[in-house]
This record gives C-alpha cells, sequence and structure tokens, in this order.
C-alpha cells in the first residue's frame, strides 16, 4: 500500500471516529454505506465531506429504513444533512421510490427536497414534478409548483398536490385536473386515493364524459366506473337535461341518475321544467320520475302550465313522450285549472285526459264529468278543443244575482278553444239547462229551463253569450218568482268552487308543504373522507351489505331442487 492510499485511509477512519462521536440519539444519524471517492473542499462547503462515485457503483447512505444513491453527496456529519447531486435514487421499503438530480436531505427532520426531472412511484402509480418534499416524518410527498400523476386509468396534474403514503391518498389543489380516454375531471381540489381510484372533489368542479356533463362543489367519483353523487350546488347535463338539486346521483353504467333536495329538471327540447324533492331519470327508458312536492311546468301559449302530482313519470322519446301525474293530481294555468285523480299527457296526440273524479275550471266556469279530454293543436301547441265523456255537467255563479248558478248537462260535452279561450260548448245526448236571463239594464227576465236533444252555447269573455237548443226543445223562460229554490239545480248539480284553484300554489296541499327534506350528510359539516373511504371499500369486500347502502334488497337465495333418482 503506497502512502497516498495510506494516507486516504487514516483521514477516512478519522472521519468515521467524528461521525461516530456526533451521531445524534435515538440513531437518526445518517450512516455512510458506500463512500467510493472522499475529498473536502473547507472554502467552498465548511465542514463538509465529499463523497463522490467510482467506476463500480454509486455513493450509498441509509437513513432510518431508505436508502439513498447519488453520484456526489456532500455530507454535513455534525448537522446531519447531506446534498446529492446526479442520478440520485431514493428508496423507502420495497414501494417507494424517488429519483432526481439534486436532493436535500436533512436526517433530524427526515425531511428531503428534490428538484430536476424528479418522479416519485409506488409500484402503481408515478409521479413528476420540478421540485418535490418528501417528509418522511409525517409519511408525504408534496410539490407548490406544479406536477402530474400517471397511474393504470388516469393522468392527473394540479398546481399544489400532497401524497399521503399511509391511505395511498393524493390531495391535489389549483387548477386540478383528470384526464381519462372516456371523460375529464376539473377541480379546485380534489382528493384521489391511488389503490380505489376513488376522487372525492370540493370547490366548483366539473366532471365531462362523452354524453354527460357533472358540476358540483363537494362530491365523490369512482374513476374506473364512472360513478359518484355531488352535493352543493349540483348539476347534471344528462340525456338533453339538466338536472341540478341539493344532492345528485350518477352512474353511467345503468345510464341512470337520481336527485334529492330543491330539484330542477330542465327539458331542453321540450322547455319543460320539473321540480320535485327526489327524482330520477333512466336514460336507456327515456323516463323520468319525480316525486315529493313535484310539479312540471311547461309553456302554453305564453303562460305556464303547471301540474301537479303525488308522483310524476315522464316517457318516450321527443315528440313522443307521454307525461303521467298519479294521485291527489291538479293543474293550473292563468285562464284553466283542475283536479282529478291522475293526468295523462300524451305528446303524439296532444290530447290530456283527467282520470277519476275530474274537475275543470275554465276562469269561472266549472265542468265535470266521468272523464276530461283537453286536445291540443299539433302545429301550434295552443289548446284546441274539449271533450267531457259520460255525464257531462257545465255550472257558473250568477255573477249578477250572486246566488244562482247557471247549468247545462248532457251524456257529453265537446267544446272549442279559439286563441285559447273557450268560445262554443255542444252539450249532446239527454241535456238539460238553467239559465239565468237578464235584459240590457241587468235586470232578471226570468229562468230558462229548457231541455233537449243538443244544446250550443257560445261564449264571449268566459260567460254565456247565447244558446241555441236543437231538436224539440221543451221548456220556457220562468219568472223568479215562479221557479222554487228546489228546481233551479239540475240533477247531480255539485258546485265545487270551495276546491278551485286560484294559483300555482294551490296544487299544493298541506302534506305537500310540510314535507320533511331527507337530510343529506357532506352538506352542512364536512365529511370524514379517509373513513368514508375505508366504509366504500368494506362495502366493496361485503356486496350484501354494499347493496343495502345504496337502497338495494339483497337477491333470495333461490331453492334448490332435490335430485330424482332415476
Amino acid at each position: 500500500m503506497n502512502l497516498k492510499h495510506i494516507s486516504f485511509f487514516i483521514l477516512l477512519l478519522s472521519v468515521l471516529n467524528v461521525f461516530a462521536q456526533q451521531q445524534p440519539q435515538g440513531g437518526r444519524q445518517i450512516n455512510i454505506v458506500y463512500g467510493a471517492n472522499f475529498t473536502k473542499d473547507e472554502a467552498q462547503f465548511p465542514g463538509a465531506s465529499i463523497f463522490s462515485k467510482d467506476d463500480e457503483r454509486q455513493v450509498q447512505f441509509e437513513h432510518q429504513g431508505a436508502d439513498l444513491w447519488c453520484d456526489i453527496a456532500i455530507f454535513y456529519a455534525e448537522e446531519n444533512r447531506l446534498k446529492a447531486i446526479g442520478n440520485i435514487r431514493m428508496q423507502q421499503g420495497d414501494s417507494i421510490e424517488m429519483n432526481s438530480g439534486k436532493m436535500d436531505y436533512d436526517g433530524n427532520t427526515k425531511l428531503a427536497k428534490a428538484w430536476e426531472s424528479v418522479d416519485l412511484t409506488n409500484g402503481q402509480m408515478t409521479l413528476t414534478t420540478d421540485t418535490l418534499y418528501f417528509d418522511r416524518e409525517n409519511q408525504k410527498a408534496y410539490y407548490r409548483s406544479g406536477g402530474k400523476v400517471v397511474d393504470s386509468a388516469n393522468v392527473l396534474t394540479s398546481i399544489i398536490g400532497t401524497y399521503f403514503m399511509e391511505p395511498k391518498k393524493y390531495q391535489f389543489q389549483k387548477k386540478v385536473h383528470i384526464d381519462n380516454p372516456d371523460y375529464t375531471i376539473d377541480s379546485e381540489q380534489l382528493d384521489y386515493y391511488t389503490e380505489s381510484k376513488n376522487a372525492y372533489m370540493y370547490g366548483p368542479s366539473t366532471i365531462t364524459g362523452e354524453e354527460y356533463k357533472i358540476y358540483c362543489e363537494r362530491g365523490f367519483y369512482d374513476t374506473t366506473i364512472e360513478q359518484g353523487y355531488g352535493i352543493k350546488n349540483t348539476r347534471i347535463d344528462y340525456d338533453q337535461k339538466i338536472i341540478e338539486g341539493d344532492s345528485l346521483y350518477f352512474d353511467k353504467a345503468s345510464e341512470f341518475a337520481s336527485a334529492t333536495n330543491n330539484i330542477k329538471i330542465t327539458d331542453t327540447i321540450n322547455n319543460g321544467v320539473i321540480r320535485a324533492h327526489y327524482a330520477e331519470v333512466h336514460k336507456a327508458k327515456d323516463s323520468v320520475f319525480a316525486t315529493k312536492r313535484a310539479v312540471s311546468i311547461s309553456l302554453v301559449q305564453k303562460d305556464s302550465l303547471y301540474m301537479h302530482g303525488d308522483t310524476l313519470m315522464v316517457t318516450g322519446k321527443e315528440e313522443e313522450r307521454v307525461l303521467r301525474a298519479f294521485r291527489n293530481a291538479k293543474f293550473y294555468k292563468t285562464d284553466l285549472s283542475g283536479k282529478c285523480d291522475s293526468i295523462h299527457f300524451d305528446e303524439a296526440t296532444g290530447i290530456t285526459q283527467l282520470i277519476k273524479d275530474p274537475v275543470l275550471w275554465n276562469v269561472d266556469n266549472q265542468i265535470t264529468g266521468d272523464s276530461i279530454h283537453l286536445i291540443s293543436d299539433m302545429e301550434t301547441d295552443k289548446l284546441d278543443s274539449l271533450k267531457v265523456i259520460e255525464n257531462a255537467f257545465i255550472i257558473s255563479l250568477d255573477t249578477i244575482s250572486g246566488t244562482g248558478y247557471n247549468q247545462a248537462k248532457g251524456i257529453n260535452l265537446y267544446g272549442k278553444f279559439i286563441e285559447n279561450e273557450l268560445k262554443i260548448i255542444d252539450l249532446v245526448q239527454n241535456t238539460e239547462v238553467i239559465y239565468y236571463v237578464y235584459n240590457d239594464d241587468e235586470e232578471l227576465v226570468g229562468i230558462d229551463k229548457t231541455i233537449c236533444s243538443k244544446i250550443r252555447l257560445l261564449m264571449a269573455n268566459n260567460d254565456i253569450e247565447d244558446i241555441t237548443f236543437f231538436v224539440d226543445p221543451d221548456g220556457d223562460i220562468f219568472p223568479e218568482s215562479d221557479l222554487p229554490i228546489e228546481s233551479r239545480k239540475l240533477k247531480g248539480f255539485v258546485w265545487r268552487g270551495d276546491e278551485r284553484i286560484m294559483s300555482k300554489e294551490e296544487i299544493f296541499d298541506e302534506d305537500d308543504n310540510n314535507i320533511e327534506l331527507a337530510k343529506i350528510r357532506g352538506i352542512d359539516n364536512p365529511i370524514d373522507i379517509d373513513a368514508e373511504e375505508n366504509e366504500r371499500q368494506n362495502n366493496e369486500n361485503d356486496p350484501i351489505n354494499a347493496r343495502n347502502t345504496q337502497g338495494i334488497k339483497p337477491k333470495q337465495p333461490a331453492v334448490k331442487k332435490k335430485a330424482q333418482t332415476p
């Protein structure tokens, strides 16, 4: 061994002895595994020992479960920190590996700062950035000047990002973007679990797929199956409909979306709106189901038509849609309102059917019958005509006397609307009429009481202007004193004026107005998403519990048949 080698060996032993004397309590000292070439440069790096690779291998250090390799290391033993330069690789355990061009590492705080072409991988994803901080004490890595994460499903970018190694979760902030072959996600803050690939969004967030667009300010999305929910100012553009509500759920595979509380569904094709507190949209069936103070709002000749039922259902494609209102159905527009058990509107025929115990008010005229049909003009969408099938009855209060009622009845009634006003009414078969006749000075002339085969009423300003009797009319105009009060009502007369719907608010009853809204978790108080993610993963491992969580009853096991002996 020559003198040069002996001197280097003595110097190395003295350095290692100093390291041993200066080692912090608790074994926190950075350890040299392979020093290769050693030198010092007190002018440029006072107090530091400089190690560089040789022809065989790189410089290697070890510190509390992590190994670091580099081309050059400037090691400050007294301060327990080092600077690494060139082809740096830090490995923690079997999964975490970080590569960079330069790195500062503090053994006391276990904090590494890496820059120049930085990448970090855990075997399932790779993070790249220009500068990355690796906090080994708290087991997290973070960047503040832009980064990109790539895994088997998505490419994620943001300005700020933190990777938590224990739950294997990223927290992205500022201009967060997820790029997937089937959709994109943009958010102000997003937490992403690398194993499940579940994303939790905060602040204004948008998910854009080929056939849908979701906006929310807090939400969850399973990026592998395109399923999730949004809460707080949520909206889905889906199947030519805009769905808004306090909470929205979406599942691409089943082509299904649902909404809860303060819902508004806008049909962008027909300019119709449905409001409710619970609704479902089934894309494959072209259907909308709505309940809990549900109301359909459509435009009819510059006037909004409000239709309500305990349940609303819209089915069918464009121009073939059918709207149904079930149980306690009511509707209202300025000059037309009504109620019945259920309403059925067919867009293809333009017919609206009022089914079971229907009553219709056209301004001051009350119309009843076993079934009532309103027919729209297919070209103009204006109200065209009216049919009352079986037991047709029309009544209006005599506005001059304020006590009597003008009445007409027959088997069937046919009405004609002109410019949205009921102008012509034909009553046919077994028709009867009671009508208060006045002169020009509004003095009562008498009460007309007549029966015949057919009656035509001509209306003006929503009042009877003229009556024409057809085929053997039998009746007369009686002086008021000659017609007893009990004879001034036709058989079957029922006045339902106290039920008349006078405003859009009156389509709702007390139960509708006092409905208790579902409590939506996360709107008022932040959700512990780590706990929710654990619950979600546990449910996935327990299919029956998962189905129950989603409100789906598990299928009962099939009864096994006994094998028959031949």
